[in-house]
């Protein structure tokens, strides 16, 4: 395909901080040839250095080990139909300033500020040339999940752009993850995730779903820009968090600029808002280099949802419908063990191929019922998910000790050093504890007696401790504390306490809250994302308890309320 004639544009080339060069001995520098851009330094011996793949180039191959993606080629020949029609055996080139005139296009019709400089045309070359079969194949994947993104960022008022976002983050592979413990789509970590509402248990985990994620992603960078007023340094906190923004914008005398603040910067976020352009130029113009998508992907038309009222495994749907197993865990890459536990009343949602759809609705009820050729059925499922409920994996943080993490799971720390063989109190940030919550514990070990009032007070019975009344009864060990006028856990024989307050508000009882507030004084810069990690709650809690529109602007010296944890 000829190129296509544009107009000479002034040159408009905005330079990058100074290149940060790797040797590499000549010895053995035919072993780093086609080696991704902005990889990075690992490990340094007298002759070499080792180089670790950066997040775009790591992310793009894992496209071509998808378990969901194996069964189609991928090793193209030169003579290859497919390959001819998908792109080009020789790389299409076009003039620096050709590539300009397109990228200042595109800038027009954005509020993301797009230039064209090196660092860009680094990455152009990586997804047009280096490699067009990945490109071709994540443009297959941007037809299931584009019109996704910009429901969701319409909804929010934010630009569509940033649905390239999620290219730069994971290439489209659903089930995508870092080395830092990054998931999904729009790579969550575990306690951001948290923030915006990704829960993670055993069965399920919501940063892999594509619609709680692109929700969660849009609430993240909408609290950024809020931050920043700039798209360019929000996408670099989202990449490398906010305060490393923070300082370099400190260290380049306060200016808010990407291009300025660049140089300060991690490593790999230096190229992460030049990533994201050049995917913005190169989604827009593939054509104009003979890429095309691979049509081997379902289309956003061609997927529908359904909400599951019971609890289900793909296998019994694979094996009543005949859907391959492969494509339900592809759409449904949340559920992380095959199984859906929809039990206790909970609904969760089930995308399957429109043209199975029906054949699903007439015969729901059979494939609950349904045994598998396994022997998988509903009762051995049930069982298999209470027991991963009855407790759960509590990750250290930084600045806790079996006392404060005794108090969040209604528990003793003479329980937690028992449940996990610990001989002192000492614990390290990161190390995984195993907790029985709320409870759960109490409710499977011998007890003298029930602890479960029927009138709004309770006597107390030897054996009886705090923990153990306040599961039984549906309260927290601190409202028992607050209503009884106790200062600390210590109860007696006979001992009568009060277990239901009038008014005790149910709704913050029912989510471990004690019904009572504190007030948080917005400062200037504060954001709603950094008040609900420094608090241990959400953005969407925050929102509730204040009745914050998404639009709303936090103010300085305006005040939130904030539910007390017990």
């Amino acid at each position: 395909m000829a190129p296509e004639a544009v107009p000479e544009p002034v040159e408009t080339f905005v330079e990058p901080a100074p290149e940060i060069r790797t040797y590499i001995s000549p010895a053995y520098e035919s072993l780093f040839q086609g080696l991704s851009l902005e990889s990075e330094p690992d490990t340094v011996t007298d002759d070499m250095v080792l180089l670790r793949d950066s997040r775009v180039m790591a992310m793009l191959d894992s496209l071509a080990y998808s378990t969901i993606l194996s069964r189609y080629p991928l090793d193209y020949t030169e003579d290859s139909v497919v390959a001819e029609r998908l792109y080009p055996v020789t790389p299409v080139s076009f003039p620096d300033s050709v590539v300009a005139a397109r990228i200042e296009a595109l800038n027009a019709e954005t509020p993301i500020d797009l230039v064209y400089n090196r660092d860009v045309e680094r990455y152009i070359r990586v997804y047009v040339e280096k490699k067009p079969m990945l490109t071709s194949r994540l443009m297959g994947l941007a037809d299931l999940y584009f019109p996704l993104f910009e429901e969701v960022l319409d909804r929010y008022n934010m630009p569509l752009e940033l649905k390239y976002l999620a290219v730069v983050e994971s290439a489209l592979n659903p089930t995508a993850g870092s080395w830092a413990g990054a998931k999904g789509l729009w790579q969550f970590m575990y306690g951001t995730g948290k923030v915006y509402g990704l829960k993670v248990t055993s069965y399920v985990d919501d940063r892999y779903d594509p619609y709680k994620a692109t929700i969660a992603a849009c609430e993240h960078l909408t609290d950024l820009y809020d931050m920043y007023g700039s798209w360019s340094l929000a996408l670099a906190a989202y990449n490398s968090g906010a305060g490393n923004v923070n300082r370099a914008i400190r260290k380049a005398g306060g200016v808010r600029n990407y291009w300025v603040v660049q140089p300060f910067l991690p490593r790999e976020t230096r190229g992460y808002v030049p990533a994201f352009i050049a995917v913005n130029y190169v989604m827009n113009h593939a054509a104009d280099y003979e890429i095309y998508p691979e049509e081997t992907f379902f289309h956003y038309s061609q997927v529908d949802t359904v909400m599951v009222k019971d609890v289900l495994a793909f296998d019994q749907i694979y094996e009543v419908l005949g859907i391959p197993v492969e494509e339900i865990k592809f759409l449904n890459p949340a559920y992380k063990l095959n199984i859906i536990p929809a039990v206790n009343g909970k609904k969760y949602v089930l995308r399957l191929p429109l043209a199975y759809m029906d054949d699903f609705l007439n015969n729901e009820t059979a494939i609950y019922e349904y045994k598998t050729k396994k022997g998988l059925e509903r009762e051995q499922m049930l069982a298999q998910i209470k027991k991963a409920q009855e407790r759960t994996i509590h990750v250290v943080r930084s600045g806790e000790n079996l006392g404060l993490i005794a108090r969040k799971y209604n528990t003793s720390v003479s329980n937690i050093k028992r449940w996990n063989n610990l001989r002192s109190t000492l614990i390290r940030p990161g190390q995984r504890l195993v907790v029985y919550p709320r409870g759960a514990y109490y409710a499977n070990a011998p007890s003298t007696s029930s602890a479960k009032a029927s009138n709004g007070s309770y006597t107390v019975k030897r054996g009886d401790n705090l923990g153990k009344i306040a599961a039984a009864n549906g309260v927290t060990i601190s409202q028992l504390k607050s209503w009884n006028g106790l200062r600390n856990n210590t109860i007696h024989p006979g001992q009568k306490l009060v277990v239901k307050a009038p008014g005790t508000d149910t709704a913050a009882s029912d989510n471990n809250y004690t019904g009572e507030f504190v007030y948080h004084t917005v400062e200037s810069g504060d954001t709603l994302w950094e008040i609900a990690q420094k608090y241990d709650v959400t953005v969407s809690q925050i929102r509730a308890w204040n009745n914050i529109s998404k639009a709303h602007r936090l103010k300085p010296g305006q005040k939130l309320k904030i539910a007390k944890k017990s």
